[in-house]
């Protein structure tokens, strides 16, 4: 029997805990741009984001802190109404919460609410916006107010405005330390949502990732960044691991602006799951192999398309010939492609 005095950290229970909740979060990759995510300042990352380059493994003590922020939006929602304010955390039409769609749905995003009856403007609907934050950043929320403290929540929140047809937004904060709530009423800024919507287009539509935040790899948004070792090289020779093989990173698949996707190669409509899959056709995009340069593509005597890289500044061949595989010139020419 084991000694139930006995301090111990390696705690069976709670690394069982911590994957129960990775097995529940199992979930598939978005399928569109969010408008949650669309202030962030580097768009090179929400291309990444949206082209499904890598998957990041987050653990089950983060994604439990996710879960924190958003088992709190149905209390503050109790909270409000019992202020005497009038809230819909749902719409009565579809019976999901309010959704924005823009560019046929490659652009999105889903609001916590909207409510009637704040006091400072009662007879204005307002858009809902709720958020946890840590002490340290409720702070400077409290000294510097949501748009230039939290720009990404205060672009969130104009794109929603803009799509649900709103004028203000009432974004209810809380300190995860002590439970103390901040309210702020935001203005909607058309020209600024629209030049939210239109930096969505130019993500969604680029068929190359657009321009770095920061050339350097130390800079403190790139070297935090999941996506590091795909724009900057990173300490291999080419990223590690390589980027997902899927559609949306292969140059053959262009999305569409009816919010479908479509492979130029086969003249193929891409449904979810067959972007998820590619196929042996699948050719990356070659700038997320920041240490090779493309040299040329390759048709075969059997109609395959090989394509050749060389490794910066050396005379070091990659060759990539379908099915997520980059491999050097020797076992290039072991396999008797040449």
């Amino acid at each position: 029997m084991a000694n139930l005095t006995e301090f111990t950290k390696d705690n069976a229970t709670l690394n069982a805990l911590y994957e129960g909740i990775k097995a529940k979060h199992n979930e598939q990759p978005r399928r569109y741009l969010g408008g949650s995510i669309i202030g962030k300042s580097c768009a090179r990352q929400l291309w990444m984001d949206f082209r499904w380059v890598h998957f990041e493994d987050f653990d089950g003590r983060l994604l439990r802190l996710f879960e924190t922020g958003h088992l709190e939006e149905p209390r503050i929602v109790q909270n409000m109404r019992d202020a005497g304010i009038e809230v819909y955390d749902v719409d009565d039409r579809t019976g999901e919460q309010f959704g924005v769609i823009f560019h046929g749905g490659h652009f999105r995003g889903h609001a916590d609410g909207v409510a009637l009856g704040i006091l400072e403007a009662p007879k204005t609907w307002h858009l809902c916006e709720f958020k946890t934050h840590n002490d340290k950043s409720f702070k400077k929320l409290i000294n510097e107010g949501v748009e230039k403290s939290k720009p990404m929540h205060y672009a969130q929140m104009q794109v929603y405005m803009l799509g649900l047809d709103l004028t203000r937004a009432v974004y209810i904060a809380k300190n995860k330390n002590d439970d103390e709530l901040y309210v702020e009423r935001v203005k909607l800024d058309r020209a600024a949502a629209e030049s939210l919507v239109e930096r969505a287009a130019r993500i969604i539509f680029a068929n190359e990732p657009p321009m770095k935040v920061s050339e350097k790899p130390d800079w403190f948004e790139c070297k935090f960044c999941p996506y590091s070792d795909y724009c900057h090289g990173g300490t291999e020779t080419i990223p590690s691991p390589l980027p997902n093989v899927n559609c949306r990173t292969c140059i053959h698949s262009t999305p569409q602006p009816d919010g479908t996707w479509l492979c130029e190669h086969s003249n193929e409509a891409l449904s979810y799951d067959k972007q998820m899959r590619g196929c042996g056709d699948h050719r990356w995009v070659p700038q997320l192999l920041p240490n090779l340069k493309f040299v040329e593509a390759i048709e075969t005597d059997i109609g395959a398309l090989i394509v050749k890289y060389r490794l910066l500044n050396t005379d070091i061949y990659y060759f990539n010939n379908g099915n997520g595989s980059l491999v050097t010139r020797e076992e290039y020419e072991e396999v008797g492609y040449v």
